[in-house]
């Protein structure tokens, strides 16, 4: 065991990375070998006892929690670990499979203390603080404990965030993406985050970890400074990469770092609340005088950042006020789970509330206030009337989505977390960016993560299933709030709050999930679409109306985007089906938006909703997992319906901004150019552009789309200039298509049909070649996304299709002319959605 584990080290410290963590086979080797410890091996293997196995409910926890505890009852033995040094090693468990050891101990007199100790420093005990609790009636060293936790020792006895921090500035110009920190090729490698981390900026600023290292090593905390920072995916990984480059390591959590400094002009909302998550220290403000290889002293009490010689460059005000308590915690999710065990303690002893957490003051609602749809919905998750803008509240989770390429990362931050089951009603895991070409991590994951996710009473879909979205959607409660580890989990009824793994995880486990209530942008539709514009040029619209106004702008340097962090709210539309108004909120992701909603008719809802039962229940008859949590989802769907009425804004709502839309001034498709989702153009501004591939396909698709793009194709040659790639997102949309023979008229026009999935939107499967030109019907056109060198243009399926006949961006008079011969005389067959209680096979 141990020449095999350093033989691993040496290979991985080739590469300047350390072992990856013991596995359950490693750790019940090193314990064996503990027994009867080699001679000169005393030291190492207790340091892989203490430092090298993961925490929480990790299988490999669950053997080294074992093993203490036989040598503490004494059914075992070690030279290096006697009954007190088990404790304490326990004691540095987090929480899950330590945790009953540890309250055994209390009882034993020789290790109360030592038990008293660890369990203080505790704060992942759960249920087990009633336990706790209850002994300390009769138990001296319960009672310490209960103590502590009612003082916050837990808290107090960390480091608290200083008052100045003295940096080097590593800084990128212009925006920074979660694909330059996590890029997408390498998602396999998410996990293992030391070695992800060698990926981190090798497109944006090659050289740039080394530059970091070697400035550590030079005795400089480094601060990662950028004028757009963490736009994009919701991955944690991009934040695991930064921190691992900046930040500290974790005593007893192996791989794993927090603290750094961020800053940023601009802070995307999904990654500022994880850098908060992870216990970094997320700052935004101006960096226009912040430069490379600067030597800064950040003053958190003043808000000040002074030069090397004194001078004020830039202030500061730390937001939200609760920063410097999740700082000292070592991130928001265990600053809320201390916090909450803090309040249990104290209402056992008799106490009041803890004065020693940052106060947020709520803002008081108004005699007759109105709220938004948002704000409603927000407030009925946490049974209110509403929630104001700059409330910090923790609405229920009543759908948690979780990812493959982040879900491996979610399910190790739930055995941190000490996670045995979802308190959240629904959490479904997709297999949607790894099923067509799997690598060996990913078949690995194919075959372990479901089981994971279904004992906890989670609902993994199958590879192959389809795109995370565009099934969770089906899943949905009206009116409710969620959550998904994809920046697109944007519910087209309810809403949703995307989010990194750490925070996907905390909303799984505990059922609620912290928020900060952001503000609201109003986009009202009004009129009607001009035929052959459709509503992917609506979606085009929102950037395009908002430069027009001064409230957006495309360069990154001092950028103004009115709905970064804030929540997108949409009306005027409300005739949409659900799967049409997906469209509108999934691009809420490309605003930088905290979240997005769309005001729909109970008639569209209801029609849905009803599908949406059939499917669920075949699921049942079909073997899915957990069947009592997809049960219980159809009972609550099923009572929603007794008294269909949607949340709707009141009339007096306030908005950070109203932009009102008329769908007749819409005359021509409008797209996204390469390479930024901002950069809107009419066609006529980028006709005769040549394209040499066209990507139908992603969350942003539904069936109507390819009908349309069939249509379009019919009778039409194969044109051995253009690459077409066709993706439908579900395996239900798939399964329909070949059976209206679509997929022949796909066949006939030399398309690469892929398996339902994301296929070319992340590109971490199929890429594209360097450098092509391409067009696509996908979410974002990020620099090197889609294909190194790649020049992306976003738009509608129906624009898609022509341009793959023509290899070229069309006139608009050509495109137009398409639509009304092949399109507009089918658009009632055409655009016909999956209802599914009307289907052959669905249903009970």
């Amino acid at each position: 065991m141990i020449d095999a584990y350093l033989k691993h080290e040496e290979e991985r410290k080739a590469q300047g990375i350390p072992a990856l963590p013991l596995n359950p086979e490693q750790t019940s080797g090193l314990c064996d070998l503990l027994q009867n410890p080699p001679a000169g091996k005393e030291e190492f293997l207790l340091h892989l006892l203490t430092e090298r196995v993961s925490p929480g409910v990790d299988p490999a926890a669950e053997v080294k929690a074992a093993f203490l505890a036989d040598v503490i009852t004494g059914s075992k033995s070690s030279p290096l670990i006697d009954r007190v040094k088990a404790v304490q090693i326990l004691g540095a468990m987090i929480g899950g499979y330590n945790v009953d050891p540890l309250i055994n101990a209390l009882k034993d007199d020789e290790l109360a203390d030592a038990a008293a100790q660890a369990l203080s420093a505790m704060t992942y005990v759960y249920d087990a603080a009633e336990q706790v609790i209850d002994l300390a009636k009769t138990n001296a060293a319960a009672k310490k404990v209960v103590q502590s936790w009612a003082d916050a020792e837990w808290f107090t006895g960390k480091p608290a965030l200083p008052e100045v921090i003295t940096v080097k500035v590593f800084k990128v110009e212009g925006e920074i993406n979660t694909d330059d920190f996590s890029p997408a090729g390498d998602a396999w490698s998410r996990p293992d985050i030391p070695l992800h981390a060698l990926a981190m900026g090798k497109t944006r600023f090659p050289g740039g970890i080394e530059e970091i290292a070697k400035w550590r090593a030079a005795g400089h905390q480094v601060a990662f400074v950028g004028d757009v920072v963490g736009t994009g995916s919701s991955r944690k990984s991009a934040c695991n990469s930064v921190l691992w480059c900046i930040g500290d390591d974790i005593p007893a959590v192996p791989n794993k770092r927090r603290g750094g400094v961020i800053i940023g002009g601009v802070i995307a909302p999904i990654f500022f609340n994880t850098a908060q998550d992870s216990g970094a220290l997320p700052l935004r403000m101006d960096v226009s005088n912040l430069n490379m290889g600067d030597i800064i002293t950040i003053n958190t009490a003043k808000g000040e950042v002074t030069s090397a010689a004194g001078e004020v460059i830039t202030t500061f005000e730390i937001k939200p006020s609760t920063v410097p308590d999740e700082y000292r915690a070592g991130g928001r999710v265990p600053l809320i789970i201390g916090r909450a065990l803090t309040g249990v303690a104290r209402q056992a002893l008799g106490l009041g509330a803890s004065d020693l957490f940052a106060q947020v003051q709520n803002p008081e609602p108004k005699a007759g206030q109105g709220y938004t749809q948002a704000q409603k919905m927000v407030g009925h998750a946490c049974g209110v009337a509403g929630v104001l803008p700059g409330c910090s509240c923790e609405p229920k989770m009543t759908t948690v989505g979780s990812q493959d390429t982040t879900g491996p990362m979610t399910a190790d931050e739930w055995k941190e977390l000490a996670c045995l089951r979802f308190q959240s009603p629904m959490v479904m895991q997709s297999f949607c960016h790894t099923a067509a070409y799997p690598k060996p991590a990913d078949i690995k994951m194919h075959k372990t993560l479901p089981q994971f996710i279904a004992e906890r009473g989670g609902v993994p879909l199958r590879p192959g299933d389809g795109v995370i979205h565009s099934w969770l959607n089906r899943l949905l409660v009206p009116d409710t709030v969620g959550t998904g580890g994809d920046s697109h989990t944007r519910f087209p009824i309810g809403i949703s709050f995307p989010a990194g793994s750490g925070l996907i995880a905390f909303a799984g486990a505990l059922g609620f999930m912290p928020l900060d209530m952001p503000e609201s942008v109003l986009v009202r539709f009004k009129g009607k679409l001009n035929e052959g514009i459709t509503l992917r040029d609506a979606v085009n619209a929102i950037p395009y109306w908002a430069i027009k106004q001064g409230l957006l702008t495309v360069p990154k340097k001092n950028k103004v985007n009115i709905f970064n962090g804030r929540i997108l709210e949409m009306e005027g539309l409300p005739d949409l089906s659900v799967e049409q108004a997906f469209e509108l909120t999934d691009a809420a992701a490309e605003r930088s938006a905290a979240a997005g909603c769309i005001q729909l008719s109970e008639e569209s809802v209801c029609a849905y909703l009803r599908s949406n039962i059939a499917l669920m229940e075949k699921m049942i008859k079909d073997g899915y997992q957990d069947a009592e949590t997809l049960r219980n989802r159809i009972d609550a769907v099923k009572d929603w319906l007794k008294d269909p009425k949607l949340i709707r804004a009141d009339s007096n709502a306030e908005y950070a901004a109203v932009i009102e839309i008329d769908l007749a001034e819409i005359t021509e498709p409008i797209l996204a150019c390469p390479n930024d989702p901002d950069d809107v153009k009419l066609l006529s501004d980028v006709q005769g552009t040549s394209i040499q591939d066209v990507f139908i396909g992603s969350c942003m698709t539904n069936i109507g789309h390819f009908r349309a793009a069939a249509e379009i194709w019919r009778g039409e040659k194969f044109n051995p200039n253009v690459r077409t790639w066709v993706c439908p997102p579900t395996r239900m949309d798939q399964e329909k298509l070949k059976e209206e023979a679509v997929f022949s008229v796909f066949s006939a026009k030399g398309a690469r049909l892929e398996i339902a999935g994301c296929s070319l939107c992340m590109g971490n499967q199929a890429r594209v070649p360097d450098k092509v030109n391409m067009y696509s019907t996908s979410t974002r056109n990020f620099d090197d996304r889609i294909g190194d060198g790649a020049q992306v243009y976003l738009g509608s399926a129906e624009l898609g299709a022509v341009v793959a006949n023509v290899g070229k961006l069309p006139t608009p008079a050509e495109y137009f002319a398409v639509y009304k011969e092949r399109i507009a005389p089918k658009e009632a067959q055409i655009y016909q959605y999956l209802q599914f209680d009307e289907m052959e096979g669905y249903g009970a």
